[in-house]
């Protein structure tokens, strides 16, 4: 495996939470991740639903890595897109769904590939083709008991579920089994809404916080 997939990899098991950005605003969404970043979380995943989504990245991969951030994309359902994202810098792709073809991308440049799973065989697929994590997408449908389930089944498999993940819900999650969990609106929008930087810093200390409290108590 490649090294550099092993950091990243251990990176998010060690924080247990992935910043995502989702927004049209390039400008926004720069000063929302470094927000994010500044709070403590330092692993982001730019959306890439939005074309200005590989400016962001170009910048924050420019900015952000000399100070330790580790850059991702997420919403990538094709190896074109993947590749772009790999061009712009990320580190771990992210989708929605699961493609053959961005997991042979994905493995060709030895980065971690998180595909969207939401069934016991996607989750096997998504294993025999590589991926040493799994998105359980959407969350907010699925629920933490989805995560307990599968680990019957499939203890070993590392699922972090993405979608209706909110502070107040963690530790659901987290005493299922969650290998890390992704939160977007509700960490950049703490109130309901874009650009409160502020707030998001605070937020995101706040929920790595959380995050090593709730690990300690479920060791």
């Amino acid at each position: 495996m490649n090294i550099r997939k092993i950091e990243v990899l251990q990176r998010i098991s060690e924080l247990g939470v992935v910043g995502i950005i989702r927004t049209p605003d390039v400008r926004n969404g720069i000063a929302s991740a470094d927000a994010v970043f500044d709070g403590g979380i330092t692993v982001l995943e730019v959306s890439t639903t939005f074309p200005g989504a590989f400016e962001i990245m170009r910048d924050l991969s420019a900015r952000g890595k000399p100070r330790g951030m580790i850059l991702g994309a997420g919403t990538v359902a094709d190896p074109e897109t993947a590749k772009l994202c790999l061009e712009a810098g990320a580190e771990f792709i992210v989708s929605h769904c699961f493609s053959r073809e961005v997991a042979k991308l994905c493995n060709r440049y030895g980065v971690a590939y998180m595909p969207g799973v939401g069934t016991v065989t996607e989750i096997v697929q998504a294993m025999e083709w590589g991926s040493d994590v799994v998105k359980a997408f959407p969350g907010e449908v699925l629920g933490p008991s989805f995560v307990k389930a599968v680990h019957g089944p499939l203890p070993h498999a590392q699922i972090m579920p993405i979608g209706g993940v909110a502070p107040n819900n963690l530790e659901d999650w987290f005493a299922a089994g969650a290998f890390a969990v992704g939160l977007g609106s509700a960490l950049v929008k703490p109130h309901g809404k874009e650009g409160d930087y502020p707030a998001i810093l605070e937020t995101a200390e706040e929920i790595v916080a959380r995050i090593a409290r709730i690990r300690s108590r479920l060791k």
